[in-house]
């Protein structure tokens, strides 16, 4: 009896880190900086992000473009109408397959994962190399921290004509090409 107690406590303890996850937009944050005049770096990020972990290891992730949060109002703006087309191209989702990914992951432990993501942006699509940090916290929860930045180039997504505009109407030498992005995400366990 005092067998089948202890195996079924052991089982319980260690549950697949596989269940259903949804993000908890609160405690997540999508931040990337902007770099003008050469050295000037301006950080920013987005307020209304989702996303879902599925029992079977499908990620996928979405940001709402016109969340984007500069600090000044009239940047905001100018992103969301002459960078991100926010009328045409309201959001951005990227997706990973983690399967087999997360399945050894104990509570209280710590993995780096590196996995390629598609990333969907712009009305264009790239697959990207992503390296992440995932914590299995003691509740259940998980997060996931970029391991490095993800770097985006404008290229890639037909952002070079939003990019100009916004140099002209700032009235700037230059603005970067090349945008860091870094990323913490809670995924609370449903």
């Amino acid at each position: 009896m005092l067998k089948k107690v202890l195996l079924t406590s052991l089982c319980l303890a260690s549950t697949s880190v596989l269940a259903d996850w949804q993000l908890n937009n609160e405690l997540s944050r999508v931040s990337f900086v902007t770099v003008k005049k050469e050295s000037v770096g301006e950080p920013n990020h987005f307020e209304r992000i989702t996303g879902r972990l599925s029992d079977a290891g499908r990620f996928e992730l979405t940001i709402d473009l016109a969340s984007v949060e500069s600090g000044i109002p009239i940047r905001n703006e100018r992103l969301e109408e002459y960078l991100f087309e926010t009328g045409r191209f309201p959001k951005l989702v990227l997706s990973a397959d983690l399967s087999g990914q997360l399945d050894a992951l104990e509570s209280g432990e710590d993995k780096v994962i590196e996995t390629d993501a598609s990333l969907n942006l712009h009305g264009k699509e790239k697959t990207l190399p992503i390296a992440v940090l995932v914590s299995h916290k003691g509740n259940g929860d998980l997060v996931v921290s970029s391991w490095k930045p993800v770097i985006v180039q404008q290229e890639d997504f037909g952002f070079t004509a939003g990019i100009d505009k916004l140099q002209e109407l700032a009235g700037l030498p230059s603005i970067t090409r090349a945008v860091p992005v870094s990323f913490v995400l809670t995924l609370n366990r449903q």
